[in-house]
């Protein structure tokens, strides 16, 4: 017999399939699983916003690589104990720290539907595709782009502001950047000093390096100064550097700042510049009719990069970056190969595909939990959800106001308020009351640091939240104030 001709292998008689013995079985544990989550979403105030990891637990996780197989039902029991209830909080509406979404159910069950059709969305022609082009078309109409934009979701914002800068160093120096990299193209960029780390960030793994980042001074708005960037701009081309974008910020990281978008258009029209917009959460603010005239000017972004699930409220992770010029970003991507040849029919048509957009082949159906969730509120319901985070800024910045052991530190431009305790050392003794706040599970604010004085940072981005969550944020706050500063 010849080696073709030899008999399967006892491996292959064997039956290894991960699929359940028992699917009866499997099917009563699973409806239990998503009871005990939608009634983990609809009792959320009951639970702490967040509570500390305890040792024995944490413990728990350093286990050796599993050999063997384990009991389903005693996995999930194992996570329904000590996984849950350790989660970051952002489901609570008390949850005020960072800018992170809330979710919705709807969206988590249209996750549970994509994880069921494990579609990679990296290419081919299948309908998961269909649904990631309309979202890409939808997010186009939304932010005034013209026909011919082009779409991808990505993890976040920080993955697309990266994806961007590829773009517009494509655009500045042609494909064949691609092969032959920045050597000595002394390209530079400009953004705000209020700008999210990210982008400097971006530069250095664009292989710019963050020196060629320039940070423009802000104004007492935290809107970045267009006519001090116009002089760095040209103080750079007098030395030999060679400008190419302007990052500009739809809802500054730390007090939710809109800079003035229509003049960095203008401005980037005028010196031939890419003008790229990180509109992370606040990009969605378009969906609201009172917020979207403060948003005037994104219309004339290159490219825009935005988080559907900070205030669009999509389960995590759904970022997105638009571009405006298509072939541009096709440019920056597109890297044909035997392997991923494109065919007019069958599963191999559909060109171009997704993984043209970005650097991912293998890509999840972020797309899904998108699609359902704009249809099933529709954009009118979600920017009245927008609008009431910010009008909960402004009750809580009425509340700060009011008490005169508090201090307003910057004026609530959208849905971040900043504001300390006043006390000596005032900087320690707010840190110290942030993370008494955080254990007692009471609410979850975060810090920052404005002008050299620490902040106690409440972003409203949780649809959930409401005035009672405020008002025990700043009972809390004031409470472990007391505590931290007798007298």
């Amino acid at each position: 017999m010849t080696t073709s001709q030899k008999a399967p292998s006892s491996a292959i008689g064997r039956t290894e399939t991960l699929d359940p013995a028992d699917w009866a079985e499997v099917r009563a544990l699973a409806h239990r699983m998503l009871d005990d989550t939608i009634d983990y979403i609809a009792n959320i105030r009951k639970q702490p916003v967040w509570r500390p990891i305890p040792d024995e637990v944490r413990a728990r996780f350093r286990d050796e690589l599993p050999r063997e197989a384990s009991e389903f039902g005693e996995i999930y029991r194992e996570y329904s104990d000590f996984v849950a209830p350790y989660a970051t909080g952002n489901v609570h509406p008390a949850f005020m720290g960072w800018v992170h979404g809330g979710g919705n159910v709807i969206g988590m069950l249209a996750e549970m539907l994509a994880a069921g059709l494990n579609a990679n969305l990296g290419g081919r022609d299948h309908m998961p595709i269909e649904v990631e082009r309309q979202i890409a078309e939808w997010t186009r109409t939304m932010l005034g782009f013209p026909p011919g934009a082009s779409g991808v979701f990505v993890t976040g914002t920080s993955m697309a502001n990266l994806m961007a800068v590829w773009v517009a160093r494509t655009a500045a120096l042609g494909i064949s950047a691609r092969q032959r990299g920045v050597g000595g193209a002394l390209l530079a960029a400009y953004t705000s000093k209020a700008a999210h780390g990210c982008i400097s960030r971006a530069m250095d793994l664009a292989g710019f390096g963050s020196d060629a980042l320039r940070t423009v001074p802000f104004d007492r708005s935290h809107r970045v100064n267009v006519e001090a960037m116009r002089g760095q701009i040209k103080r750079d081309r007098e030395v030999g550097l060679r400008p190419f974008l302007v990052v500009g910020s739809a809802g500054t990281v730390d007090v939710g700042a809109i800079d003035d978008l229509a003049a960095l258009g203008e401005l980037c029209r005028e010196e031939k510049l890419w003008f790229h917009v990180d509109g992370a959460y606040g990009a969605l603010g378009v969906l609201s009719p009172v917020i979207a005239p403060r948003l005037g000017g994104l219309e004339q972004a290159d490219s825009v990069a935005l988080d559907f699930h900070k205030w669009g409220q999509v389960p995590y992770d759904a970022g997105f970056l638009l571009v405006r010029d298509a072939q541009r970003h096709l440019d920056a991507f597109a890297a044909p190969a035997a392997y991923l040849q494109r065919e007019a029919r069958g599963l191999a048509a559909g060109s171009p595909w997704p993984c043209d957009l970005g650097p991912d082949l293998s890509r999840g159906f972020r797309a899904l939990k998108t699609w359902f969730t704009l249809k099933a509120f529709g954009t009118q319901k979600l920017g009245a959800m927008i609008e009431r985070t910010c009008a909960l800024a402004r009750y809580l910045e009425e509340k700060i106001s009011a008490e005169s052991r508090l201090e307003l530190l910057a004026p609530a431009q959208l849905n971040i308020v900043c504001f300390r305790y006043r006390a000596e050392d005032a900087n320690r003794v707010n840190s110290e009351i942030v993370a008494d706040v955080q254990e007692s599970g009471i609410a979850a604010p975060s810090t920052t640091t404005l002008d050299g004085k620490l902040a106690i940072r409440a972003a409203i981005v949780n649809h959930r939240t409401d005035t009672r969550d405020i008002d025990a944020l700043v009972g809390a706050v004031l409470e472990f104030g007391a505590r931290r500063s007798p007298g």
